[in-house]
């Protein structure tokens, strides 16, 4: 528990043992839609960084398990956002780079997050709801990211994340990539591995190149993944 703007936060964090670990902030899906940082896609990618050894925190939302307040309609839910990323950076000050990632409702959020906060370096967006929330804020996007969806969402339709997605790629010295998996609906139930194979992929060389005395950008693509039958 931490202290928020309506109160205390409930959330649940992990410390890496590597010196300057990156650190991650994880947000989750629409509160009043049962988005809670304990969702199935929230805790598998929650131990997916940690695998990867990053310092990650995911909490709840104002009002959701024993967070305090009310649900603010994205507003109040930005302050927790930039109030829980405040904690995380107390606790990893050394850190080699500051990531976000949001799940749907959670992505809406984490977008505008980086926005406001230039030590965010790179970010991950998992079926942004780009259909019924405005992404016009990124303009442009100043950070690297990945945008990650379904086929076969019926909540979020894959045909307004690729116009995201697109719209972000033309912009001057756009790097987001864009990665669709196959026969997945909104919740990954029977992608989950794909899901985690596709921020693995993403995370490992970003790793490596902060590491590397030179930057190197990699090549941007749009990929679908296919799960094997």
């Amino acid at each position: 528990m931490f202290n928020g703007p309506s109160g205390k936060i409930e959330g649940r964090y992990f410390h890496s043992e590597e010196i300057n670990a990156p650190a991650v902030l994880v947000l989750h899906p629409h509160p009043l839609h049962g988005g809670t940082m304990n969702n199935k896609v929230i805790y598998n990618v929650f131990h997916t960084l940690i695998s990867h050894k990053f310092s990650v925190l995911r909490f709840n939302f104002r009002g959701v398990g024993k967070s305090h307040g009310t649900f603010d309609h994205g507003a109040g839910e930005l302050l927790d956002a930039a109030t829980a990323l405040d904690w995380l950076q107390a606790h990893n000050p050394g850190a080699s780079s500051y990531w976000v990632i949001g799940f749907s409702f959670g992505a809406w959020i984490a977008m505008q997050l980086l926005m406001r906060r230039p030590d965010i370096n790179n970010f991950i967006a998992i079926s942004p709801p780009a259909h019924s929330y405005d992404f016009n804020f990124l303009s442009p996007c100043p950070v690297p990211g990945l945008i990650i969806q379904g086929t076969e969402d019926k909540i979020v339709p894959e045909a307004s994340v690729i116009n995201l997605y697109e719209k972000l790629d033309e912009q001057k010295n756009s790097d987001i990539e864009y990665v669709s998996i196959y026969g997945a609906e909104h919740f990954f139930k029977d992608q989950m591995e794909e899901l985690s194979n596709a921020i693995s992929s993403y995370v490992e060389p970003r790793i490596i190149m902060q590491q590397l005395p030179k930057k190197v950008k990699r090549d941007r693509r749009r990929r679908q993944i296919v799960p094997e039958e």
